[in-house]
């Protein structure tokens, strides 16, 4: 199977589940920001794919700090006539004119080492990108926004809660420079709530763990370091003790939540956005490596301590699925096997593998 053909059968299986929905973009304006990262691809791709399909007319303006990004990773999406680019910084560079009747604001990554070094950078690009692309997108006559928020809003999980709900009332340590991405986000989710009114709708979604093309390989997250070692033939290494517990939920999967909640969420509502079945790190190597065409060995660095909870990063997803009537429909060890694929294919502008990252 081809790349392309690999590609077309997601965005096949996400148009599919969502079809109906894509109705309300007929001869309208989508804003699209933090559209060169993993999720902008995405969303660039499958947007792009519904509008062919569906003869919508409609179109998306891709707005990024960096757009030749784009250029590089996907110059298909970058060639098409009906998506534009627009070099901009949400905190402070222009927005494009006209109208909009929908914006989706994903810009900021969950980047570790910008949170790390310099947290009010990752803080002030959170909430005053997200304060500014309110303000424009009620400017706008924008209907709908989504903003793109994270899992991290509610700090620390408990080791006793095995998933954690949309109402839990926990959050990180505001005195702990390290909450600077998750307070941002909590920020960014209350000036949502304050811009809402009855003409102009604002949903989130609490986004916890993917896997997927475009996805980032060389960063702090296990999953893509994983498929880095399987993408050199091994051996693929946990460097701790493999305790921690995640979930992953594969890239058509997280579109078909995301336009979901774009066009069918209740306003001023927050929706988890994950899988619930929860492996531990040593355990997603093992996937990982039964994943791979070819046999791959894995090894884990420490024992865990005796007596000690795993950290857990797992959501409930229940009011996903009983409001808007969302699922799961990738099995891990298939995201692992496409991902894997899709990357193994990028030949001649397969990315240099950078040095492994530490394991989330």
């Amino acid at each position: 199977m081809t790349f392309a053909n690999r590609l077309a059968d997601d965005l096949d299986l996400i148009l599919a589940r969502t079809e109906p929905l894509w109705h309300d973009l007929r001869g309208e304006r989508i804003l699209i920001t933090g559209a060169t990262g993993f999720f902008g691809c995405w969303l660039l791709e499958s947007f792009a794919w519904a509008n062919r399909k569906l003869n919508l007319g409609a179109q998306a303006v891709a707005l990024s700090r960096n757009p030749g990004a784009l250029q590089q990773k996907a110059p298909h999406l970058a060639a098409d006539p009906t998506i534009s680019l627009h070099a901009a910084d949400v905190r402070r560079g222009y927005f494009p004119g006209g109208k909009f009747s929908h914006v989706i604001h994903g810009a900021t990554e969950a980047n570790a080492k910008l949170n790390r070094e310099a947290p009010l950078v990752m803080f002030d690009t959170i909430v005053e990108g997200t304060r500014r692309t309110l303000q424009f997108s009620v400017a706008s006559s924008a209907a709908r926004f989504l903003f793109v928020s994270s899992g991290a809003v509610y700090g620390t999980q408990p080791p006793q809660l095995t998933h954690i709900s949309e109402s839990f009332s926990g959050g990180p340590d505001p005195l702990d420079r390290a909450s600077a991405y998750a307070e941002g986000k909590r920020a960014a989710e209350l000036l949502c709530s304050l811009a809402a009114t009855p003409c102009f709708e604002t949903t989130i979604a609490r986004c916890f763990s993917f896997v997927g093309p475009y996805m980032h390989l060389d960063t702090h997250f296990a999953i893509g370091n994983f498929i880095v070692d399987g993408l050199r033939g091994g051996p693929i290494k946990v460097n701790g003790d493999g305790s921690p517990l995640r979930s992953y939920l594969y890239a058509s999967d997280l579109m078909v939540w995301l336009w979901t909640i774009l066009f069918k969420g209740r306003s001023c509502r927050a929706y988890n956005v994950g899988s619930e079945d929860a492996l531990n790190i040593a355990a997603l190597a093992g996937e990982v490596a039964a994943a791979m065409p070819q046999k791959v060995k894995f090894s884990i660095a420490a024992a865990p301590a005796p007596g000690a909870q795993p950290h857990r990063y797992v959501p409930s997803t229940a009011q996903a699925r009983e409001e808007l009537g969302l699922r799961t429909e990738v099995p891990l060890r298939e995201a692992i096997h496409r991902t894997h694929a899709w990357f193994a294919e990028q030949s001649p502008t397969k990315p240099a593998l950078a040095p492994r990252g530490a394991h989330a």
